[in-house]
């Protein structure tokens, strides 16, 4: 889907037709912390970007403001209005493919395989199209391609509104000019990392041979190997299990003050076993907790038990017992002080 969020939002306010939209954290005047979770494609024009700083964003706003540009409308997210048009948007694909692989909230693999041909497959991707847009008044861009890798960059290739085809022929063509980032799974540190030996593009990265880039990642290189050689043999799965289940949170300002943060860890917990609760499973026996400084080095500590927890103050008692070193000195010697904490659930039990 085209900037979801930021569409959903447009959609039901007309008054806001052609004008900049953020969804994310309260940018409090320049002052807010968290990120922009959506930006529509006029706010994108100001340098505004998913992830980005929502302060840093409420900066950009107000120095298009100063030219004369319309301010950027910030807003906050409405979960339960985007779960709903996502699932409406999910519907319209089963109308048209039998097997589907919901991604996320916005996004989704869907096997054409029975399609035949890639004109034929074009065919129902533009009715597709056309369904969501006239059934949703939502645009959506699609890739098609010989398997997933493909598809999903292909499906960024032409947004908004995008249609774009990659035959199996053209699949290595069409990665070689695009820079290493657009390949999933390489990340910042990934494409530092490949900096430092002169490797900016998927061609440039295809002269690494497939003993230097698993000398380099492990069992990871051998991946990227054939990834940049356009080959994924990844299956579109209609479900798929959830291995874990968290939720975190930025603090307004940085802090060592244990109250203050137990208080939010116990809020974090209540919500992570609300969220497993509604998931249908019974236990879980890993819990994880993670914390982020001001200088945003981010450690994370977990334990797993060997008996299944399903209650409130487990979770507390071993969330804090994992989150203490980090507020008492034992795991932050320079008394850093908190930014995010986080808390999350692994190893979870489907069966009573």
């Amino acid at each position: 889907m085209d900037a979801f969020f930021a569409a959903v939002e447009e959609r039901g306010n007309p008054q806001w037709a052609d004008k900049p939209i953020v969804v994310g954290a309260d940018p409090m005047r320049g002052k807010g912390r968290g990120v922009v979770s959506t930006a529509n494609y006029k706010a994108r024009r100001y340098g505004i970007h998913s992830a980005l700083p929502i302060a840093q964003a409420w900066r950009f706003s107000e120095e298009a403001n100063i030219k004369g540009l319309p301010p950027v409308i910030f807003l906050p997210p409405d979960f339960k209005h985007y779960n709903a048009a996502s699932q409406k948007i999910m519907t319209v694909l089963r109308d048209h493919a039998g097997l589907i692989e919901q991604a996320s909230i916005d996004e989704a693999y869907f096997d054409l395989s029975f399609a035949g041909s890639y004109d034929k497959a074009v065919e129902i991707c533009r009715l597709i199209k056309k369904d969501i847009r006239d059934k949703e008044r939502l645009t959506a861009s699609v890739g098609i391609g010989p398997n997933r890798l493909i598809a999903k960059i292909a499906s960024d290739r032409q947004k908004p509104d995008g249609l774009t085809v990659v035959t199996a022929e053209e699949a290595e063509q069409f990665l070689e000019p695009l820079p290493i980032r657009k390949i999933p799974g390489i990340g910042p540190k990934s494409e530092r990392k490949f900096a430092g030996l002169g490797v900016k593009t998927v061609r440039d990265l295809k002269n690494l041979t497939a003993r230097q880039l698993e000398d380099l990642f492990g069992k990871w290189g051998a991946d990227i190997y054939r990834r940049v050689r356009a080959l994924d043999d990844t299956p579109v799965q209609e479900y798929y299990e959830t291995k874990s289940i968290g939720v975190q949170d930025t603090f307004l300002h940085d802090t060592l003050d244990v109250t203050f943060i137990f208080d939010r860890l116990k809020s974090l917990c209540d919500k992570v076993l609300s969220n497993h609760d509604k998931s249908g499973f019974h236990g879980f026996r890993t819990v994880v907790a993670t914390v982020r400084f001001s200088d945003f080095e981010t450690k994370t500590r977990s334990r797993t038990l060997h008996r299944r927890l399903s209650r409130l103050n487990q979770l507390e008692f071993e969330a804090m017992k994992l989150l203490m070193p980090f507020v008492d000195g034992r795991l932050n010697p320079k008394r850093k002080l908190i930014r995010l904490i986080g808390v999350r659930v692994e190893k979870l039990v489907e069966e009573q």
